[in-house]
């Protein structure tokens, strides 16, 4: 399975960003999806994860709650993650990850088996 985040970029505070996450390879619906984030000097932490199949259930990090919301779209093998009211704090690189056997809201990086190259955000004060 491979994974390709795209749709980082430079944005000011408050503003709005789209992540996509492009997957080619297995079968994409089984997997629970997830992103997760690494800003510099610091350990890779958890953001967000969706449900395997129907997406009905998704886990946010506190940090995120209510701004973040993330979805997929398993006939286009897509999981995206839209972002809201941004702050420079969540300026980093953004990874998204696929856990194959299907297990919702682990929030450890070791837990998943397949991840995106990373994709760079920037939030400008």
């Amino acid at each position: 399975v491979q994974l390709q985040a795209s749709g980082g970029g430079l944005v000011q505070a408050g503003g709005s960003l789209r992540l996509s996450c492009a997957a080619s390879g297995g079968t994409f619906s089984m997997y629970a999806m997830a992103w997760f984030r690494q800003a510099p000097g610091k350990e890779r932490e958890f953001v967000t994860a969706i449900s395997s199949w129907t997406g009905s259930r998704t886990y946010y990090a506190d940090s995120v709650k209510g701004r973040f919301t993330i979805s997929r779209d398993n006939a286009k093998n897509m999981v995206y993650l839209q972002m809201a009211s941004l702050k420079p704090e969540d300026t980093a690189v953004y990874y998204c990850a696929a856990d194959r056997r299907g297990s919702f809201a682990n929030t450890r990086s070791d837990e998943y088996d397949y991840w995106g190259q990373g994709t760079q955000v920037t939030v400008s004060s």
